[in-house]
């Protein structure tokens, strides 16, 4: 066999690897993990709703609450190697198109490349926890100096600003897509009963908002950091989260935020069974 011809054929196998049932089991451990940590997250926040200051409602708080339990090393390794699955799986959509008639076109491919790059940060964070090292702290600290780095930059509050009036957009986006229920494209329609699609729906919608509006008001937060010049005024998820029991509605608000994340979590782990891959 020519070089050539060896080089043809390890492009293929890696093809069908890609697109294949490794591809499958990378996304259904992938999307499992991101379950764990929105319905951990979710729990935390709703006990601080309800007067618990206890760990931070967001991914670190979520790792300390995972390691405190009996086999915690062990389930924060198992979280973590779901996380490298889940990046592995966006790496794959970007190389290689994903699922349905469109998945192949730049923009998927771009989308999935981001999501590749966000997921392999995350599990890189999950990873370095479970070996002791601490991860990557807070998401409040980590805003707030990410913040404060970008501000000295040239035309830096532009950059701020910008950044956080794409997480506006996003976290709008999110949320009228899971009202619309764009997800229904994603899913096995066929072989799921119909209880269990209303299931699905429910948390689908109500994971879908509650997530939108988390990533809006931390946009929000980081416009007026812009604005003002001032990083302290960034928030990470669990300022952000807090920030909703602040609000006249108290904490009340922020419990039916908590509860829209652990939603989500449910609604993670409904696409693990039912997704099309």
């Amino acid at each position: 066999m020519s070089n050539g011809a060896m080089v043809r054929k390890g492009r293929l196998r890696a093809r069908n690897a890609a697109t294949g049932t490794a591809r499958e089991g990378a996304a259904r451990a992938g999307l499992v993990a991101r379950g764990v940590i929105y319905a951990l997250v979710g729990v935390l926040a709703l006990r601080i709703a309800f007067g618990d200051s206890g760990p931070e409602a967001d991914r670190s708080g979520a790792l300390e609450e995972i390691s405190s339990k009996p086999f915690g090393a062990v389930l924060l390794w198992a979280l973590g190697a779901g996380l490298v699955c889940m990046a592995l799986w966006r790496l794959s959509e970007a190389l290689f198109g994903a699922a349905g008639p469109d998945g192949g076109k730049a923009k998927k491919r771009l989308m999935s490349a981001a999501r590749f790059v966000f997921y392999g940060f995350v599990a890189y964070s999950v990873l370095a926890f479970a070996a002791g090292s601490g991860g990557s702290g807070s998401s409040d600290d980590q805003s707030r100096d990410v913040t404060a780095k970008a501000l000295e930059w040239p035309a830096g509050q532009w950059i701020v600003g910008a950044g956080g009036a794409a997480l506006v957009a996003a976290g709008v986006w999110i949320a009228v897509r899971a009202v619309m229920r764009k997800y229904h494209k994603h899913l096995k329609l066929g072989e799921m009963s119909r209880r269990a699609r209303q299931a699905v729906d429910v948390a689908g919608v109500g994971g879908g908002v509650a997530r939108g509006a988390v990533f809006a008001a931390a946009g929000v937060f980081a416009v007026r950091a812009a604005i003002d010049y001032k990083p302290d005024k960034a928030k990470g998820m669990d300022d952000t989260l807090r920030s909703f029991a602040e609000t006249p509605a108290g904490p009340w608000l922020l419990a039916v935020v908590a509860a829209g994340l652990v939603l989500f979590g449910v609604f993670s782990w409904a696409m693990a069974r039912w997704r099309k891959v």
